[in-house]
């Protein structure tokens, strides 16, 4: 912060991992910064002195660290006094009370009972980054007119204005203004604490005990669930003990859980709640999916303003009926089936047979699944190319317009179908590749020629090594309308690319002049490429406009983590599946069975469920079976249905363990044959 206002760096053990607080001084002293260090533990790195919250040099460090935004906060100066209550936003079952120094004082229940905010610790309504700092807000002012609230952050001389619209379910803030309007490049909701240790849903975004329950939801897309411990925006992922009480679950499947997000997280304190938004109208260098220094194109959707989440605090019981009546009043997406709502159906646990038919096999398809007992049939892989998703040849000689009969000779028998991809993953065959490459491939970073190069040549002299000394699978550079492999670059100056292969993956092989741009392109072990924001969401609408012609009504989104590719982390993942759900026709949008393997906040309101545990690694039963069984404790504190994930059944699977796919159908399961 500043000098007026100053904070201390506090590090000590946490179990298993570490703590830091960020303690401030109230008295206005300028007092030095401190940092304490507890024995035997690693000195941090990067603590500086201006600032608030833990960047993500602290998560670099282990995957079971806790999130600096969630730690212990304690006032320093314990003469300070609370702030005074400026307004009370009361929904029908709590009341949240804003103080005077801009931050959330109490939640209280409707009985005006206990407060589920945890005193003495720090719980600004909004935070801001400048330049690198975090700076929260000192001072707040309440428009009863017009329902704003004003914060003022003395420390960084900059301002935010707040909706705050009260509702029966939930209270919806947004950010309407900030200043200086080109310095804010995050704004930061929370985290709050919450006196509430028992289930933590890190996904969702809800903490709950058996009476109550207090929740954070992001409104849009761009209002991405947790804290920005990392500037590529990928979900935090750790794994800890789920201190939860589950009267279903045995308890060691609660040991060493994977958490999958932290929209929520468990601290010693408590919990807390959090949510953020970042300004992405500048073109940045990250760390990013195995690149030191991964170029992101700016991005323009409104930037820091226009975030907006929604707080609500209820009975336990109630909380998933909350979440829904907030879907419906905010507008984000409410998936229903058969009329009822997706979270809340029987039908989103559907088992479902995987059967790779074709025009010629799907009446047999058809027979098998409903002897069975089953009304889903899936495709695991009908595509020949993704990215334009054309269907192969052999399986669907009509395109299309043959699988659409597949699906309406499946339907008259009361069977849907589904069908499986890779998301945005774009293979070389593909016409986003050959004969001319998009330019909207993603790319890790770019540099001019140094000289210009004929058609033949070999060698391309480039101006830096950067994005060229690492190698990958395809090792594929973009020059022109050219795409060009290469086999290693050179050892030393001048910087060479060897062994090129020119025209490569289809392209036409040309001359180039100096200056002119080599593209390292994004690449993936599974020999594909990727898209960009722009790219990847016309990808998702390609997807959508297959579902629009034929009428398929299922989908697993495998491999979201590939829309890391945009630079934008989870917000990538977002874009793709919300571009996929607003793209399909009425009658289809809401309808169609989705889940992944890769969760998220925002995707939680789009997918129908979650589901993975894969048949590869053992035999029927063996393969992850206490993985499987695990992530069910993760989908009950997430309030999603049980699924069990894919089995195989081959030649060598007993009798026994085939039979037991008929339990497995009322569990939620994927049997492939």
């Amino acid at each position: 912060m500043g000098t007026t206002s100053p904070f201390w760096w506090v590090e000590a053990p946490h179990e298993p991992a570490l703590r830091r607080a960020a303690l401030q001084s109230r008295s206005g002293l300028a007092n030095p910064l401190r940092l304490w260090r507890a024995p035997r533990l690693p000195r941090l790195a990067n603590a500086e002195a201006n600032g608030y919250f833990l960047g993500h040099d602290m998560y670099q460090r282990a995957t079971y660290l806790m999130l600096a935004g969630c730690l212990l906060l304690l006032a320093p100066d314990s003469r300070a006094t609370a702030a005074e209550p400026l307004v009370r936003l009361p929904t029908q079952t709590a009341t949240f009370i804003i103080n005077g120094l801009g931050r959330l004082d109490s939640i209280r229940a409707e009985d005006a009972g206990r407060n589920y905010v945890v005193p003495d610790q720090p719980a600004p309504l909004l935070s801001l980054r400048l330049k690198g700092q975090w700076h929260t807000p000192t001072q707040a002012t309440w428009n009863e007119t017009n329902h704003t609230l004003h914060l003022a952050y003395e420390s960084a001389q900059a301002s935010a204005t707040l909706s705050a619209l009260v509702r029966t379910s939930h209270v919806a803030f947004a950010v309407t203004d900030v200043q200086p309007a080109d310095a804010v490049d995050l704004v930061l909701w929370g985290p709050y604490p919450i006196a509430i240790t028992n289930i933590v849903g890190e996904i969702v975004g809800v903490v709950r005990d058996p009476e109550f329950a207090v929740g954070i939801q992001a409104l849009n897309a761009r209002t991405l669930g947790g804290y920005p411990a990392r500037e590529s925006d990928i979900v935090q992922e750790f794994g800890a003990k789920d201190l939860g009480i589950y009267a279903d679950f045995p308890p060691e499947l609660t040991e060493v859980q994977g958490f999958r997000g932290d929209t929520a997280r468990a601290t010693d304190f408590g919990s807390v709640l959090q949510a953020y938004t970042r300004d992405r109208s500048r073109e940045r260098a990250i760390e990013n999916w195995g690149h030191d220094a991964y170029v992101v194109p700016a991005f323009e959707d409104g930037g820091v303003v226009g975030s907006r989440i929604a707080l609500f605090a209820c009975p336990a019981p109630q909380a998933l009926d909350t979440i829904g009546a907030i879907e419906v009043a905010e507008g984000l997406p409410h998936p229903m089936l058969d009329g009822v709502w997706a979270k809340q159906s029987p039908h989103a646990t559907a088992s479902y047979l995987i059967v790779d038919f074709s025009e010629d096999t799907i009446d047999r398809a058809i027979a098998m699944t409903r002897q069975a007992g089953l009304k889903w049939l899936y495709h695991s892989s009908p595509f020949s190319t993704w990215g334009h998703f054309q269907l192969k040849p052999d399986l669907f000689p009509s395109g299309p317009e043959g699988l659409r009969r597949c699906v309406e000779k499946a339907g008259a028998a009361g069977v849907h179908v589904g069908v499986h991809t890779l998301s945005n993953f774009i293979t070389p065959q593909d016409a986003y590749v050959a004969p001319k490459p998009d330019p909207r491939l993603a790319v890790v970073g770019s540099t001019p020629l140094t000289q210009e190069v004929d058609a033949v040549a070999t060698e391309l002299p480039v101006a830096q090594p950067d994005w060229f000394a690492k190698g990958s699978t395809l090792n594929t550079v973009r020059v022109g309308e050219e795409l060009i492999r290469f086999k290693h670059l050179s050892a030393a100056e001048p910087w060479r690319l060897l062994e090129c292969q020119r025209g490569a993956w289809g392209t036409k092989a040309a001359p180039h002049e100096k200056g002119d741009k080599v593209a390292r392109l994004l690449d993936h072990p599974y020999e594909v490429f990727f898209g960009n924001a722009d790219l990847s969401r016309e990808i998702a609408r390609h997807l959508a406009a297959l579902f629009n012609v034929t009428g398929v009504r299922q989908i697993s989104f495998d491999g979201l983590e590939g829309n890391w590719a945009t630079g934008h982390g989870q917000y990538g993942r977002i874009l793709f599946t919300q571009s996929w759900h607003d793209a399909l026709k009425p009658g289809l949008q809401g309808t169609v069975i989705n889940d992944a393997s890769n969760p998220g906040h925002f995707n939680w309101h789009i997918n129908t469920r979650m589901n993975w545990g894969e048949p590869w690694y053992a035999g029927f039963r063996e393969s992850q079976t206490l993985y499987r069984f695990k992530n069910q404790v993760l989908f009950e504190r997430n309030f999603m249905p049980p699924m069990l994930g894919w089995f195989a059944l081959r030649p060598d699977t007993s009798v026994e363990d085939a039979g037991l796919h008929i339990e497995f159908r009322t569990l939620g399961a994927a049997i492939r044959l």
